[in-house]
């Protein structure tokens, strides 16, 4: 039985809204565990715990030998903390406020636990925690935007411990974060607050995060403890003296607040315990709310989102979340396990940047608000395009954000994260986000305040341009960034991009001089191409070539971390390709039609890297040259070969929902330029997908004879009509209707003459 119902109206579908059973079936096929291990080029550090589509809390398991994300499978479980980031490197963030069940006497040092039965769904982490039978706790997980939530079932005990850690943070084997300042208050027998100032990590700004949690019943026992390596004190709230410290009788213990100041003690930990007897009654409930505004915001929150005790409530409320996201997209074929990579890589794609809106500390401003823009420049490429399709009020919503950000800030970033902008990678890459929104009609954000920031962005040298904003000097004056800044070619390629995305919108506007000027600039690649070598070269400020170069040599090399060399992460060759503005330029430097393909299959023949971002544009290129079948073959291959079914199933850090979304993208057979108004034509894998689109319309990209031997598309009508280019507009898309392709074992001549798509110039 079909789990939808569509009536053809004109040229476009209206789809009735799925039924609770189809959405229960593709939440079914969402695995949170895909990608979670690893990082770099053997997994994705994406976070396997319950949250809900941009919600703040993520509440997971961290693990001993954790990466940025706090998990591994195969490290003990320290316990659960409430906020992280998804598929990130460089450096860990957030990891706050972990809770850790325990059985027997208390402790609160080599808190660290074998798993067993672990499983997860969206909104929802489970897993039997001991490391023996007798002490094993039932932990189950489930979350709203700002709350988490943990049901736990303890073996019958005497003393079954809730411990809680204010000070945790994500350690990544010891680097990163240092905490500054962790404050915990005991109210009574069953509810605490408290916070915590952290510095360091990704970005080095501190942020400070606080807490309310309550349990469902009272403890027969509660304290605060500060510990460091191999020492303990605690502060009893029940009770007699312990260690010397003074305490309130049990009598007294109602309004009992207790307080622990770690400044300038780095090295010591702060928390509370809480002891319940489980002897017969064996569950414990607890929620727990966070707010960047106070301890009061945070239990105002808790009272708003989730008032009820009844934890498969919430939960059902989470599923019904996510429900709703992943039926934005149905697909239909393909094996069991495409569609289930599938709509796991659709749930990873709606896990950042981080709804906080009513949580902004940082100014005062009624706009949206979201944090975690922490690799805007990769996102930027697939994950924004694809909300812009499916999640546009979303879209929206973080733009009116971003130039917020601008507005209070003065820069609009390439990164930020925790209330602070940075760092930044290469470009300003919020530029194309508003490109890629004016060429599609977005709407709904202030276009003239977003100008301003971008203009600022291409005009103004950065005040601090390791956080944000473009090393501006010397690429104005030369039209590269030489050889003395770091990063100065991978920087060039993206400014010229950036100058390019900054054309386009002053166009729109009607700034006819700004736009002829920064349409020149797109152009600066041209400067840092060597004709001879066929890929960009980095060059001193006199103009010389630097020396002793090869166009595959893989940076950063032994001799210098990510930030000093000449490309960030990748080599020439990769790079060579980022030339989104002007393909027909880098076709004409690399020979016309025949020797682009030739370079390119250059590239594909061991030097493209499908584990990082800044050459994930190539698979498409060879469209412009006539050889979409090329792409076919590609695209496939990369998705069969780096896209599992397994916790090591992505090809590297999925980079907040960038690797994911790529897939989603080229599972329907659909691929964005980001900042142009056009989508390249590949390979589904489905024989039908069902794209819900804004105003209740939606886009049906049918491919019936789809197949792994049928991975050639031969022909293809939009609407009934056939066309002979391999990319439709973004107004084609918008407005709805049917893309039908017509799939083969072989090449046809189908789009073998190029046809320039509008680009916005």
């Amino acid at each position: 039985m079909r789990s939808f119902r569509a009536l053809l109206l004109g040229a476009a579908l209206v789809v009735l809204p799925f039924s609770a059973r189809a959405q229960s079936d593709l939440i079914g096929k969402v695995d949170p565990f895909v990608g979670t291990d690893g990082g770099g080029v053997t997994g994705g550090n994406t976070v396997p715990g319950a949250g809900v589509p941009f919600g703040f809390v993520s509440l997971s398991p961290d693990t001993t030998n954790a990466d940025t994300h706090g998990y591994d499978s195969k490290s003990p479980i320290m316990g659960f903390s409430y906020t992280h980031v998804s598929g990130t490197g460089g450096s860990g963030k957030y990891g706050n406020f972990r809770v850790t069940p325990a059985v027997g006497p208390l402790r609160v040092n080599h808190l660290h636990f074998g798993k067993t039965n672990e499983r997860a769904a969206p909104g929802y982490y489970a897993v039997g925690l001991g490391n023996t039978d007798a002490e094993r706790i039932e932990v189950e997980l489930t979350a709203s935007r700002r709350v988490g939530f943990q049901r736990l079932t303890y073996p019958a005990a005497a003393e079954s411990q809730l411990i809680f850690d204010v000070s945790s943070v994500v350690a990544m084997r010891g680097r990163g974060q240092r905490v500054r300042l962790a404050k915990v208050q005991l109210i009574d027998d069953h509810t605490l607050s408290g916070e915590v100032t952290v510095e360091g990590g990704w970005n080095p700004a501190p942020y400070t995060l606080y807490f309310h949690a309550v349990t469902d019943r009272r403890a027969k026992a509660f304290g605060a403890w500060k510990a460091g390596q191999g020492w303990m004190e605690t502060k009893p709230g029940v009770g007699a003296s312990e260690g010397g410290v003074q305490v309130k009788s049990a009598a007294n213990r109602q309004g009992l607040m207790i307080e622990y100041d770690t400044e300038q003690e780095f090295s010591n930990r702060l928390g509370a315990y809480l002891t319940f007897d489980t002897t017969s009654n064996q569950q414990v409930q607890m929620k727990l709310a966070v707010s960047f505004i106070s301890a009061d915001q945070a239990r105002a929150n808790l009272a708003e989102e989730m008032p009820s005790w009844d934890f498969d409530a919430v939960r059902k409320a989470a599923e019904g979340q996510w429900g709703d996201a992943l039926a934005k997209i149905k697909v239909e074929g393909g094996s069991d396990e495409q569609q289930r990579i599938f709509y796991s890589a659709l749930y990873r794609s709606h896990t950042m940047p981080h709804d906080l809106s009513g949580e902004n500390v940082w100014w005062k401003s009624d706009e949206p608000h979201y944090e975690d823009f922490y690799t805007l420049w990769d996102t930027f490429r697939t994950l924004h395009p694809l909300l812009t399709v499916i999640q546009p009020q979303r879209q929206r919503d973080m733009l009116r954000s971003l130039i917020d950000t601008y507005k209070h800030t003065g820069w609009m970033p390439d990164s930020r994260i925790a209330g602070a902008n940075g760092m930044t990678q290469g470009g300003s890459n919020g530029d194309i986000l508003v490109a890629d929104a004016v060429v599609k009609k977005l709407g709904g954000f202030d276009l003239h305040l977003a100008y301003e920031a971008l203009k600022k962005n291409a005009e103004v040298d950065s005040d601090q341009p390791f956080l944000q904003g473009r090393v501006l000097k010397d690429y104005l004056k030369l039209g590269y960034v030489p050889f003395t800044q770091t990063r100065s070619a991978s920087r060039t390629l993206e400014y010229a991009y950036d100058d390019y995305a900054i054309g386009v919108v002053a166009k729109a506007m009607g700034k006819t001089d700004d736009a002829k000027r920064y349409f020149a600039r797109a152009g600066n690649w041209k400067n840092i191409w060597d004709d001879n070598l066929g890929c960009v070269r980095p060059r001193y400020p006199n103009g010389e070539w630097v020396e002793n170069y090869s166009c595959t040599y893989e940076y950063p090399d032994r001799s210098g971390p990510w930030w000093d060399a000449v490309f960030y992460e990748g080599n020439s060759l990769q790079y060579s390709t980022y030339v989104p503005q002007d393909v027909a330029g880098l076709m004409a430097k690399t020979g016309g039609a025949k020797g682009f393909v030739a370079w390119l299959d250059h590239l594909f023949d061991g030097h493209y890297s499908q584990g990082n971002e800044p050459d994930i544009l190539a698979p498409y290129l060879y469209i412009h040259a006539g050889r979409p079948d090329r792409t076919d073959e590609i695209a496939r291959t990369l998705m069969a070969k780096h896209y599992k079914l397994s916790r090591t199933g992505l090809p590297g850090n999925d980079d907040a929902g960038a690797m994911s979304s790529w897939y989603v993208w080229n599972a329907i057979g659909l691929y964005p330029n980001a900042g142009q108004p056009y989508y390249y034509i590949a390979s589904p894998l489905f024989t039908r997908s069902v794209v819900a689109l804004e105003g209740g319309k939606t886009f049906v990209v049918s491919a019936p004879a789809a197949s792994e031997a049928n991975r050639y598309v031969t022909a293809a009508k939009l609407n009934g009509k056939a066309i002979d280019r391999a990319w439709i507009t973004h107004d084609e898309l918008a407005k709805g209707g049917v893309l039908e392709l017509t799939m083969g074992d072989k090449p046809s001549a189908w789009a073998a003459t190029f046809q320039a798509p509008p680009n916005g110039q």
